[in-house]
Formats: C-alpha cells, structure tokens, sequence
C-alpha cells in the first residue's frame, strides 16, 4: 500500500474519535482512549506491511518521501502517542478535576483525540524533503501542543504555562520562518537536496549562508529545548497534564531533531561554512549540557527534573550532528544512526518514567520527591520500573540508555580527533557523572525514604494500576532491558 496512506488512517481514525465525543451524552470517554490506542496500534502494523523501498526510497509528489529513517520516526511517534494515550487514561480522574464543569467527562474525547492529530503531523514530518512541507507539519504538531498544555483550565499552572508556551513559541516560529526566507534568497531552492548542491558549489555569500542558518538554529533549537531557547522547558512540563509533559518530552524533541538533522546536512556538507556551523553546534552542545545538567540537581519536583534532564539529553544529542554529513568514516553507527538509536531509547526510558509518574499523581496529587517516598512499599512493580527508567536515563550498563549515550560519546570522541574540539567531550563526560546524581535522588526516595515523609498525601496508600497501564509498564521495562543488552533489532531498522 502506499505510504501515505498512513498519515490518512491517522488523521481519520482522531475524526472518528471527535465523532464519538460529540455523541457520546454524559458517559465516560474511556472507550474513546481505546479506540484511539487500538487504532493507533492497527497503524504501527500496516506500516510493517508497507511499501518498502529501496535505499533511496520513495517519493510522492515531490514533497513525501518514504524510506527506513522515515519509517522509523513515524514508528517511533506511533508508539509514544499510544502511550501517552494510555497515560491519559489513567490521568482522567485528575482531567475530569479541573476540566469539567457541568458534565463529570466532559472534555476528555478531545483530550484523547488532539495526540492523534499530533502524531499525523509528526509522521508526516519524518517524510518531509522540502522546507515548506516541513513547516507546515511542525506547526500541526506544534499547534496541537499548544491546547494540550493548557488543557486543564481550571488550573492556574496549566494557563502559565499554556500562555508562556504560545508566546515563545511563536517568536521561534517568526525566527523559522525568516530562517527558511533567508535560505531561499541565498540558495534559490526551498527542497533539501537542492540546497544542498548549492551550499556545495560556492556560488552564494558565505555570510549570508551562515545568518540563514543561525537563524533556522534558533527556530528549532526551541523545539528540542537548546540552550539559550530552553526558557521555556521547566515551567511549561510543570504545568502541563502528565500526559502532555510525556509528549513534549518524546514528541517535541523527536521532531525537532528530525528537522535539524535534515536541514543542518547541507550546510555541514558546505566546505566553505562547515566550520562555523560546527563551532556554532559546539557552542550550543557546551551550553545545553551544562545548563540541563546544573539546573536538575537542586530540584525536588521530578517533572521540573526530568525538564531539566531533557535539556541536557539534548545537549548529548547535539553531540553527533556534526557527523551527520559524512565529512569523514565513522566507526559504528553514523551521526544520524545514532541520534535516532538514542531518540528510540528515550522514548522508551522518558515514557516508562512518566506512566509511574502519572499513576503517582492520579493517586495520591503529589508530583515531588515525597510523593515517590516509600513507593517501593506502596507498590513494588511501579518502583521497580522507576529504578528501570532513571537508571537508563543515567545510562547505567544494561539498559538501552547506555548503548545510546555510548554511541554518541564514541562519534564525539572521533569528531573531537578530527577538529580539535575536545571540549565538547570533556562538558559531556561531566554532563553524564552529574545525571547520576539527580537521577539517584528519585531512586534514594523510593527505597529508602519512609512514606509519608516531607508532607507526602499518599502516606501509605497502595496505588493502583488499570490493566492497560501495568501491561504498559511491564513491557516498557522489558524493551528497556531487552535493548540494553542486545541493540541489534533497532540498528537494524535503521539500516
């Protein structure tokens, strides 16, 4: 079948979920969540089955282009937002708090139904070749996250941070869109490939190429919350639902790598402006390691933690972008193997976190350190998938966040004998020691403070979880620990 067809399924299965909201009367919206997850799933399978393509792939109309790092991120984004779906679930009754008015369920269909419209965006972005088609699906998912984030409005921290993310997100995008004028004017091409020759041949302003970049850098570097564009992060994953602040997590920053990969590779594969653009890539790797990495350490909210450990993951992440042109042989997985490799892992870390997270919240509203006190009493298989999650998020052996950050360090190390830029190298190593620390906070919490401590609400309250939630969990700590000590079935679908 057509790939594309994809991106039709997804977009007509959150009608359909919109449909069921409008007639579904006083009742509960849970099944609307169902559909969304077993539709979403249906999906996963027929992009198993579809048309695969040789290793250059396949193109529709110029502007869709399908091949296996397509297909890997349009993977990758059904499966965090079927899990978020199932963490929306089991954050109704928090929903319903400060949601609903007259109706207890009023609200929650389109709650379930706006992640799916997300995901379209994002899976079609994975197949954009062209700037303005990555535009306009960047601004699908970017649109749909600003609801989400200020869905709960009865909740003053939930309107904060709708407000402060709409804001800056559209200067970001004002600073994308004259980003993306300025290559036009400079390269005469909006399609990559295009630029790229371009950028290739020497015939435009080396100065000019460079404004158009930083700019573009700006742009997206809000998205995948870089330093100086991260002002955002703390605040908006504080005071967004649960659910939401997963999304952004795994969604925002997997999409906005998926353009910067993109749109960087030619301006990397210029001979005449590669310099620089590495520099500036340097700069900002250096910037966002230390800010993401000092900012988590003194925190007792997990969610601004964890929105502290998402800027620094970043900061590994831009690691590997320089590579991404193939400047020279890499050995092991290239830049761009190794960014969607630790993308895939954090996926799977950051969503297995944030479900414990969720089920925390719905039982006992507690969102800090205390509220995880003693959880290894209150619930052994929520603790240990916790312990799973933060370990692999410190890259601790044996789970998936090792071999990620492993892969990274060992293109920054050779990039780093190429150019001399071993400072990016030395930021990072001090980068991951820090993450121990901050991460084993949560773990020292779990196990060996006592509940009820430090104003805890859920004392000693055993927490329960729905069946779709603890089948979730369970496989989520599996695929940690499955790819953590054999990465083999993701390397090979990145080829």
């Amino acid at each position: 079948m057509p790939a594309y067809l994809l991106e039709i399924f997804v977009v007509l299965l959150g009608l359909a979920m919109l449909g069921m909201e409008a007639f579904a009367g006083r009742g509960s919206r849970a099944t609307i969540g169902l559909v969304g997850v077993a539709g979403l799933g249906l999906t996963f399978a027929l992009l198993l089955f579809a048309v695969c393509c040789p290793e250059e792939g396949l193109s529709y109309w110029g502007i869709y282009h399908f091949d296996r790092p397509a297909a890997f991120y349009k993977g990758i984004a059904l499966l965090s937002t079927m899990l978020v779906l199932v963490m929306a679930r089991e954050f109704a009754p928090v929903l319903k708090r400060y949601t609903s008015q007259a109706e207890a369920h009023a609200g929650l269909g389109e709650f379930y139904s706006l992640p799916v419209f997300v995901c379209a965006g994002l899976m079609w972005m994975a197949s954009a070749k062209d700037l303005i088609t990555i535009f306009v699906s960047l601004e699908v998912v970017t649109m749909g996250f600003y609801v989400l984030v200020a869905y709960m409005r009865r909740n003053v921290g939930s309107l904060e941070a709708g407000v402060k993310y709409l804001i800056l997100g559209a200067l970001s995008t004002g600073f994308l869109v004259y980003g993306i004028a300025w290559v036009y004017g400079v390269t005469g091409e909006f399609e990559l490939a295009a630029i790229g020759e371009v950028l290739a041949g020497g015939a435009y302003s080396e100065r000019a190429a460079l404004f158009a970049f930083a700019l573009v850098a700006v742009g997206l570097g809000f998205k995948i919350a870089a330093v100086p564009f991260q002002i955002w992060v703390p605040d908006v994953y504080q005071g967004a639902p649960m659910p939401v602040t997963a999304f952004l997590s795994v969604g925002s920053k997997a999409a906005g790598f998926i353009v910067l990969l993109r749109v960087a590779e030619p301006f990397l594969g210029a001979p005449a402006i590669n310099g620089p653009v590495v520099l500036l890539l340097a700069v900002l790797t250096c910037a966002t390691l230390i800010y993401g990495n000092l900012g988590a350490i003194p925190q007792t909210n997990v969610k601004r933690l964890l929105a502290y450990s998402s800027i620094a993951h970043a900061g590994f992440l831009l690691m590997a972008l320089p590579s991404v042109a193939g400047g020279g042989e890499i050995a092991g997985p290239g830049g761009g193997q190794a960014i969607s490799f630790y993308l895939a892992g954090y996926l799977l870390m950051t969503l297995l976190c944030f479900t414990v997270l969720t089920v925390v919240r719905a039982g006992t509203g507690a969102e800090d350190l205390g509220g995880l006190a003693g959880l290894a009493k209150r619930s052994p298989l929520l603790a240990f998938a916790m312990l799973v999650g933060v370990a692999s998020l410190a890259g601790v052996p044996l789970t998936v966040g090792f071999f990620g950050k492993f892969f990274l360090f060992n293109i920054a190390v050779q990039e780093a004998m190429r150019s001399g830029l071993w400072i990016v190298v030395s930021v990072a190593v001090l980068g991951a020691a820090a993450g121990f620390y901050y991460y084993f906070k949560i773990i020292r919490a779990m196990y060996w403070d006592d509940a009820g401590a430090d104003g805890d609400p859920g004392g000693d309250a055993a927490l329960q979880l729905g069946g779709l939630t603890r089948v979730a969990v369970v496989l989520l700590v599996l695929a940690v620990l499955f790819f953590g000590i054999y990465p083999a079935p993701i390397l090979g679908l990145l080829g």
